[in-house]
């Protein structure tokens, strides 16, 4: 569920409360989070509701200035529509996690680990290190671009950076992506450890 910038900061300072979508299938459960610009956003209730139950205050709790610009927004697609009730909870926990770079051998190990399984249930084969190599290459390169230096799907590649974003190794940007504080410790061990196995295999 994207949402654009003005109005997460309207969530974030109370003044936006819902949210409307035309969806075939709802992105947002209710009772779940949503991590944004912004931070965390708490989903308490989705509903799917007809264009009559919409009224004038529920447009303006959403943002907008009349019910009609709410309308002509949500358009004449294809789907349901549904009322979010949404409200900011605290800060998104991957922006503090990334500024954490000092890691110890158990720390480390988990992150490794973690990297593994998300090579070996991976269609592709292994992926992380290769993009996490080359978001340090080229930082703040387009994910379309990025896609191509990679030899992967752009869709499939923005679906898994955020795998990486959520260990806090990456940061998003508009556009592209860099290595956060952690990533790039996380990367220099990688690297290392690499190395030492081909001088160990002789090669």
């Amino acid at each position: 569920m994207l949402i654009r910038k003005p109005i997460l900061d309207l969530i974030q300072s109370g003044e936006v409360t819902l949210a409307f979508r035309r969806w075939k299938k709802p992105t947002v459960q209710q009772g779940g989070t949503l991590k944004t610009a912004v931070g965390v956003l708490a989903i308490e209730r989705v509903k799917k509701i007809a264009v009559r139950d919409i009224t004038a205050a529920d447009a303006r709790r959403a943002g907008f200035d009349n019910r009609e610009a709410l309308l002509a927004e949500l358009g004449q697609r294809e789907g349901n529509i549904y009322r979010i009730a949404l409200k900011y909870i605290g800060a998104d926990p991957r922006v503090a996690l990334r500024q954490l770079d000092d890691l110890s051998d158990d720390e480390l190990a988990a992150i490794t680990a973690r990297l593994d399984r998300l090579d070996a249930a991976s269609r592709v084969g292994p992926w992380t290190r290769k993009v996490l190599r080359a978001i340090k290459r080229h930082p703040m390169l387009p994910a379309v671009k990025l896609a191509e230096t990679t030899g992967f799907e752009k869709d499939w590649l923005k679906t898994n950076v955020r795998k990486l974003k959520n260990l806090g190794l990456t940061v998003s940007h508009h556009p592209g992506y860099t290595l956060s504080p952690r990533g790039k410790a996380v990367l220099a061990v990688l690297v290392a450890a690499a190395v030492s196995s081909r001088r160990g295999d002789g090669s």
